[in-house]
């Protein structure tokens, strides 16, 4: 028999990665998702089996961690071998505007999760993964961040997801449990969200380029991540749940970048040079220089004309309402302990993650303007 896995927001990026990973590896996995009226799979339904089949190696249960009764039923039902909570309300900005369920959610939901597991004499059986966040450095209090690094959180979901780790360490502490905390920096994908920064610039690049859109408005372009891709990221989390002793992990790449070069490096992935000019709620971005050869190769000669007329117009904005409350201006992190005890190194730059995330949000930028025109009979061609 393998081992079972239980994982809390099976429908979102790392979920998606990390439950093909596991099932890759033999285990079934146990995914918890959101009861929506519309469907809300699409990360994995290339995993997903018919109810009906015996022996599933994917298994998904309606919940909710604001919901302790549910999450007992289910951990009791499933009795993992090992837990991976990566469920939140995981938008920074969005959490100035629903603070109470951010903090019901991200906080005391990891409480929910730990204290099932041990009314349930779990404990000596079942390993727990929390995922942490580097938003808990918020005001830097050293450059890079490690473990002992001191938080200083600068928004709801910040200060939510401290309690989430101080309380880990507490049930690891006073109970003896397998209960860890990955405090991860920045990771993106194809499969982020859209409101995510990095998918909000990959998804608006690929959109001006072919004609869809005219400018992107963003938030504060000065500040500065940490960013590595989530495939290498959830091999951190298992590596986590493989040791013999439960510890807390930074995991990042060690190199920062401003949001502004992000954007540079996009719009470059598809031969697109562009200039900032200006400074703060005035600064804008222009397209300079076409270079046809990778315009052509990455996106299609189709869109080239069209293009070309809007050499030296603004693509790139910013607008106010996108800045939060109190910034975080710079994560950077330190990922010795994981590179010395896990044996983690990434496998992505920042420039593959870059490539990865264009050539995603181009192909389906396309169908979606195909859909548009009505041109259902030639989307094949992308698949």
């Amino acid at each position: 028999m393998g081992k079972v896995a239980l994982i809390t927001g099976i429908t979102g990026q790392d979920g998606a990665y990390l439950a093909e990973y596991l099932i890759k590896k033999g285990y079934t996995v146990h995914g918890i998702k959101r009861h929506s009226s519309m469907f809300n799979t699409d990360r994995i339904d290339h995993l997903y089996q018919d109810p009906h089949i015996e022996n599933r190696n994917l298994i998904l249960h309606y919940g909710d961690l604001t919901d302790s009764m549910n999450l007992t039923h289910i951990i009791g039902e499933t009795q993992p071998d090992e837990i991976y909570n990566l469920a939140a309300m995981s938008h920074v900005k969005v959490s100035f505007d629903t603070p109470e369920y951010t903090a019901n959610a991200d906080g005391i939901g990891v409480l929910r999760i730990l204290e099932a597991v041990r009314l349930l004499n779990l404990t000596s059986k079942t390993r727990i993964y929390q995922a942490s966040t580097s938003e808990l450095y918020g005001l830097v209090q050293e450059v890079p961040q490690k473990e002992t690094t001191p938080f200083y959180p600068r928004s709801p979901y910040a200060v939510a997801k401290l309690y989430g780790y101080w309380i880990t360490v507490n049930y690891r502490e006073a109970y003896g449990m397998h209960a860890s905390n990955g405090i991860l920096f920045n990771h993106e994908s194809p499969l982020r969200g859209e409101t995510f920064v990095t998918r909000k610039v990959t998804r608006a690049v690929s959109r001006i380029a072919l004609g869809m859109q005219q400018k992107v408005y963003m938030g504060n372009l000065s500040a500065q991540r940490d960013w590595g891709h989530a495939k290498d990221y959830i091999r951190a989390m298992y590596a986590i749940l493989q040791q013999d002793e439960p510890s807390d992990y930074v995991i990042a790449t060690g190199i920062t970048t401003t949001i502004r070069d992000f954007v540079k490096m996009s719009f470059s992935e598809i031969g697109l040079q562009v200039d900032f000019k200006g400074e703060g709620v005035n600064e804008v971005a222009v397209i300079n220089f076409i270079d046809e050869n990778v315009f052509i190769e990455k996106v299609g000669e189709t869109y080239l004309e069209s293009l070309q007329k809007r050499i030296g117009q603004e693509v790139v904005g910013v607008d106010p309402a996108y800045f939060r409350p109190t910034e975080v201006e710079l994560l950077i992190g330190d990922p010795t302990k994981a590179r010395e005890r896990l044996g983690w190194i990434p496998k992505y730059s920042l420039e593959a993650l870059v490539e990865d995330m264009m050539a995603s949000d181009v192909k389906e930028m396309k169908k979606e303007s195909y859909l548009k025109e009505g041109g259902y009979k030639i989307l094949n061609y992308f698949e």
